[in-house]
Formats: C-alpha cells, sequence, structure tokens
C-alpha cells in the first residue's frame, strides 16, 4: 500500500496513523474523529454520487466536458471514421468542409489525405482543443479553422463535406449545403438514424415526408451505414446512420420556392386527396394573393366572377390528380402538379 502523506497544506486537516489496523484519523482544531466514511449511507446519496460521477467523467479523457445540448457526441471509434472517408472518395487536391469538429478525431484522418480541411465549429473549447491537438505538426498549415454558426455564415467553396454532424441541424444544413454554390461533389455525413431514413424513404413509406421530396429533388441519396450509440462519447439517446449525398448536375430547371411552396401545401397531411388539401381556406386565401401579384406584375386583369376553389378543381382534375395523395406520389408527379398550375397562372410563391 503507497505511504500516504501525513499532512496537506492548507487544508487545516492533518493523517495520522490510528492505532486500530485500517484506520487512519483526520486531526482537525484539536479534535481526532474517524477518516473511514461511515457506513449508513443512504441509497439517494449513493445514486447522487454515482450520478455527478458520470457527468464529470464524459470528456475526463481530455479534461472536457461535451455539450450535448448543442450536439455534441464525439465519434470516437476509428473504423467508422476511416469507413466515412473511404467512402467520401478524397482526392490529394481536395478541399474539405468539416462541421463540428470537435476535438479532431475525424479531422487528424482528413488532413492526411487532402489538400486542406476547412473545420467549422461554434464551440471555442474546441476550437483551443484543435490547435492545440494540430499545432506543431506537419498538418497545421492545412487546417482553416473557422469559428461561429454554420447556418447563420456563408459556405466557402469546397469540394467535399464529411462530418458528424450536431443533429439539432440536420435539416437546414443539408438544404443550405444543397443550394449552395459552385456545386461540390459529394457530402458524406452522419444523421440521427430515422432522419437518414427520412432522406431515403420511398413512396408509400410511413417516413416519406416533403424532406424526402425536396432532398431527392437536389441529389441523390444513399444509406451507407448504421452506427449504434457506443461509437461516440457520450452516447446520444438514439441510433445513427451515415449518407452520402451526392448533388445532381446540372439541376433541375425548376424555380425551387414554388416547388416547395407546393409541398408545405400537400404534405400538411400527406395522407389527404390533393383535392380536400387544397380546398382548405387557408390555402385558396393565399393561392388568391399569389394569383393578384402575378396579374399585377404582368398588367392582367382579375376578373369579379373568378373562383379561385373552382380553378384549383379544374386543373387537379384536368391533369387526374384530384384523388392523388402526397405520401404515394413520385417526383415525376410532383413536377407534373407544378406545371399544371403554373400553366393557368396559379403559383406558390
Amino acid at each position: 500500500m503507497p505511504k500516504l502523506p501525513d499532512h496537506r497544506p492548507g487544508s487545516g486537516v492533518s493523517l495520522v496513523k490510528s492505532d486500530r489496523p485500517g484506520f487512519l484519523h483526520k486531526v482537525k482544531n484539536g479534535g481526532v474523529e474517524s477518516a473511514r466514511p461511515k457506513c449508513k449511507l443512504s441509497i439517494l446519496s449513493r445514486s447522487t454520487d454515482k450520478k455527478k460521477q458520470k457527468t464529470t467523467s464524459s470528456g475526463a479523457a481530455q479534461g472536457l466536458v461535451f455539450n450535448t445540448g448543442i450536439g455534441q457526441h464525439i465519434l470516437k471509434n476509428p473504423l467508422v471514421i476511416n469507413s466515412m472517408i473511404e467512402k467520401a472518395a478524397l482526392k490529394s487536391t481536395d478541399n474539405v468542409l468539416e462541421v463540428g469538429p470537435g476535438t479532431g478525431n475525424m479531422t487528424t484522418k482528413l488532413l492526411e489525405r487532402c489538400k486542406r480541411v476547412i473545420a467549422c465549429e461554434v464551440d471555442t473549447r474546441m476550437v483551443a482543443e484543435l490547435h492545440k491537438r494540430f499545432q506543431g505538426t506537419p498538418h497545421y498549415g492545412k487546417l482553416d479553422i473557422r469559428i461561429g454558426d454554420v447556418l447563420k455564415a456563408s459556405l466557402p467553396a469546397f469540394d467535399v463535406c464529411v462530418a458528424n454532424l450536431p443533429y439539432q441541424i440536420s435539416s437546414p444544413f443539408v438544404f443550405k449545403l444543397l443550394l449552395h454554390r459552385p456545386i461540390f461533389r459529394c457530402a458524406v455525413l452522419m444523421f440521427q438514424q430515422e432522419f437518414a431514413q427520412r432522406l431515403v424513404a420511398k413512396p408509400g413509406s410511413k417516413l416519406y415526408c416533403r424532406l424526402t421530396v425536396n432532398t431527392q429533388l437536389l441529389a441523390k441519396v444513399d444509406h451507407l451505414m448504421k452506427v449504434g450509440k457506443n461509437n461516440f462519447k457520450p452516447p446520444p439517446k438514439v441510433e445513427s446512420s451515415v449518407v452520402r449525398i451526392e448533388p445532381r448536375n446540372p439541376l433541375p430547371n425548376i424555380n425551387f420556392q414554388e416547388w416547395d411552396g407546393l409541398l408545405r401545401i400537400v404534405f400538411v397531411r400527406k395522407s389527404k386527396t390533393l383535392l380536400a388539401a387544397f380546398k382548405q381556406t387557408a390555402v385558396v386565401k393565399t393561392l388568391m394573393t399569389n394569383y393578384r401579384v402575378w396579374c399585377a406584375k404582368h398588367n392582367r386583369k382579375v376578373h369579379e366572377n373568378f373562383d379561385m376553389r373552382e380553378k384549383i378543381e379544374a386543373v387537379l382534375v384536368a391533369c387526374g390528380m384530384a384523388q392523388s395523395r402526397a405520401r404515394s406520389m413520385e417526383q415525376e408527379d410532383f413536377m407534373k402538379l407544378l406545371l399544371a398550375f403554373n400553366k393557368e397562372s396559379i403559383h406558390f410563391s
């Protein structure tokens, strides 16, 4: 057994040997009391101690406590990291965008394979860790660290995006990425598993939604692998998946605001018929307002007896979609529907 110090300076407490084997005494303010913990501990106090230990140990390896409130779940499994990078098919001339680099586990591997890594991080503690980890290494000159909210900042030009994303920014970041110019080659991203399944869902699936249709309009999406909770530190409450997104090039010749405006209407209740969805009072009112604006811009007069409800029904019947439901419609069906409405000067933005 290692020898304990007789005194801890500044504590006001001394440790002295007891005449009872296995005991130490604390000498404090002239009195003596046993240093062995009291046996009668409540179950509540024990469970509280365990909770405290669990909270502080999550970042113990690097002296950090990770902030799960902003999605800090560090990917620690090198096999998963290597697999993601392999799927990205990086070239030595690539500029790579990484969002949420954390302590730099994936950044290290990226720097070994590409020309430059642009690491976007919102937590200044993690930024300090990145500098500390890479400063003085041969790859430090290839690392470009950007501090701030990636959703509010303009994205730089890049070839490939590889990231273990904070899950709460998944949806807005995907669309920011897909609308970014110039077009990048591909993105390999870690998402919450259910979100990933929505991205790759097929018509008729329970998870088929507006997110699905919008994403698949702008990109080819493939599910690569499932990733368990224990591959992260601290572990998230949900399972994860890796997805590869490859933008369509050229992009469809379509007004995305118009397209998204149409989808917002039909996916509010995706199991309703299109006729029922478009006959909602708020929908009719919005489309009538848009129609008046369009007519004013093109110097056309709105007839006094014009009825938007009747016009909507006529368009749906003419294209054979009055009884169709959004949950089972293909990309081509939505495209056909949008063109039919636009042809009759009915717009969604």
